[in-house]
């Protein structure tokens, strides 16, 4: 499977899949494209999918870039990762929000973690830094 292909020019680089419309079309950005990607991000999590999966990157800066296509947001997603998600890929960066704005929405989803909920390690500390120790004394090794 092709993950995506890394695009550049004299003022951007990036893959295209999580880039504003703006950065694609190589006009004056800010930290709204971040915002943006974001929201790609964030449609990643929720969908548990890789964004444009079905289009190479010439591709998604057209229909991003250009033809101001969002990704599909499921009917069944969460009302307020969705409306999050939406307000990220507004056309005009300055109707996205900041991040601030996108956390105090995302606070009251947090949930606490219980200790029987936290996955147990598959390896111990003390074989973890047997595994450094050994690492290092190669690599001085190596070196020496």
């Amino acid at each position: 499977m092709k993950h995506c292909t890394f695009l550049s020019s004299k003022s951007t680089a990036g893959t295209a899949e999580w880039m504003a419309p703006e950065v694609l079309r190589n006009e004056p950005s800010d930290e709204k494209c971040d915002v943006y990607s974001f929201g790609v991000i964030l449609w990643e999590l929720s969908t548990m999918q890789q964004p444009w999966g079905g289009m190479n990157p010439i591709q998604v800066v057209g229909a991003v870039g250009f033809q101001h296509q969002p990704l599909d947001i499921p009917d069944d997603d969460d009302s307020v990762v969705a409306e999050i998600i939406r307000k990220c890929w507004q056309t005009d960066p300055k109707l996205r929000p900041s991040f601030a704005e996108i956390m105090a929405t995302l606070k009251p989803l947090q949930k606490p973690i219980t200790s029987s909920q936290v996955p147990r390690p598959t390896i111990s500390i003390s074989r973890v830094q047997e595994m450094g120790q050994s690492s290092s004394q190669a690599a001085q090794d190596n070196a020496g």
